[in-house]
C-alpha cells in the first residue's frame, strides 16, 4: 500500500524540492491541488485530510492555518515553515539533535522541519553543551552565510531577474539582532541566552557554512582543539548524513566552499584551532535547501515511515 502525501505549498522553493526528491518513488502517492484551486480552502482542506503525511512549505500563519483544516487524526504533519518550531507537541526535526531523538521523529504526529542557520548552530553547540565543555551561559555567536535561495522567491528573483539585488554580492542582514530563527536556535542548543547571531547572503544560489568562533582558554578545563573535535566526531559516529572532518582533512583546508555540498542532504562539521592561542573555530558545511529544508523534511518523512534513509536523498539535486 502507498503512503499518500500531499505537499501544501509545493510550487515554492523548499515545495518544488522535495516533489522532485520524491517523484519517481513508488512507495507514495503525490496527491496535488489543481493550480486553479489553490486558494480553494474546501479543496485544500480535503487533501490534508486525504493524506497520510502532509510537508507544509508554506509561511508561518498559511502553516498555522493549515494545521487547524487537519481533521484527521490519522495525518501526520511535517511543517517547513518557522511556526511550530519551539511549540509544544511538536518534534524537532533535527534526527541528529541527541541519542534518540531519531526515534521521537519517527514515531512523532507533528514534526517542525529545522531552520537552516539552525540547522549547522545547533550540529556545533549541543554536544559541546551536553559534555558540559561549553556552559550554557557562555557568550555564543555564530556567523552565517547562505546562498541567495533561501531567501525565497523574491530575493531568488531579485539576484536572477535584474531586481535590486542583480549587481549584488554579499550582504550582511538580521542586523536588529532578532532574527527569527534565534528562538530555536537557542532552545535546541541547550544555552541560556540567545546566541549573537549574523546571517549574511552571498551570490551564489544555494550553499551554506555556520561557524561558531570560541576562546577554548576562557572554557572549563581548556579543551584543545582535538577535544572539541573528538567529541563531536564521538557524538555524529554512525550517523548517515553529518561528517565530523578528520584533523588531517581540516589541517590541509585553506579555503571552505559554501556550496561544496549543494543539492545533497549531508552536513559537514570541521572544527580549526590554534591552541597557542587558545582559539577554535567550528564551522558546519551544509546545503540551505538541502540538509537545511527539503533534504531535511524527506529525511524526516523517511524516518515517519520507516524507509531507507536515502530514500530520494541518494542523488544531488540543484536547481
Amino acid at each position: 500500500m502507498t503512503t499518500r502525501v500531499f505537499i501544501d505549498g509545493e510550487a515554492g522553493t523548499t515545495g518544488l524540492q522535495i516533489r522532485a526528491r520524491l517523484a519517481g518513488r513508488d512507495d507514495l502517492e503525490l496527491l496535488s491541488i489543481d493550480p486553479a484551486r489553490r486558494k480553494d480552502a474546501a479543496e485544500r482542506r480535503r487533501l490534508l485530510n486525504a493524506a497520510d503525511i502532509v510537508l507544509l512549505c508554506l509561511p508561518d500563519a498559511a502553516a498555522i492555518e493549515a494545521v487547524t483544516l487537519v481533521e484527521n487524526p490519522a495525518t501526520r504533519i511535517i511543517d517547513a515553515s518557522t511556526a511550530h518550531r519551539v511549540a509544544e507537541g511538536w518534534t524537532y526535526g533535527f534526527p541528529e539533535l541527541a541519542p534518540g531523538h531519531a526515534a521521537a521523529v519517527a514515531s512523532s504526529l507533528r514534526v517542525a522541519n529545522p531552520g537552516c542557520y539552525p540547522t549547522g548552530a545547533i550540529a556545533l553547540l549541543r554536544p559541546l553543551v551536553d559534555a558540559g565543555v561549553l556552559p550554557r551561559d557562555y557568550p555564543v555567536a555564530v556567523n552565517a552565510v547562505s546562498g541567495y535561495s533561501g531567501g525565497g522567491r523574491e530575493l531568488v528573483e531579485s539576484f536572477e531577474a535584474g531586481g535590486a539585488d542583480a549587481d549584488t554580492g554579499f550582504f550582511l542582514y538580521g542586523l536588529n539582532l532578532a532574527h527569527k530563527h534565534l528562538p530555536e536556535m537557542q532552545r535546541f542548543s541547550g544555552l541560556y541566552q540567545p546566541p549573537l547571531f549574523a546571517p549574511s547572503v552571498g551570490r551564489f544560489r544555494q550553499g551554506m557554512l555556520v561557524s561558531v568562533p570560541l576562546h577554548t582558554w576562557a572554557l572549563p578545563g581548556k579543551p584543545r582543539t582535538a577535544d572539541l573535535r573528538a567529541l563531536l566526531a564521538a557524538r555524529y559516529a554512525g550517523e548517515e548524513f553529518v561528517q565530523v572532518m578528520a584533523a588531517e582533512e581540516a589541517g590541509n583546508v585553506k579555503r571552505l566552499d559554501p556550496e561544496a555540498l549543494s543539492g545533497s542532504n549531508d552536513m559537514r562539521l570541521w572544527v580549526f584551532g590554534n591552541d597557542e592561542r587558545g582559539q577554535a573555530l567550528l564551522v558546519a558545511q551544509l546545503d540551505n535547501l538541502g540538509k537545511g529544508a527539503s533534504g531535511a523534511a524527506v529525511q524526516c518523512l523517511n524516518l515517519m515511515l520507516g524507509c531507507a534513509p536515502r530514500a530520494g536523498l541518494g542523488d544531488r539535486l540543484v536547481a
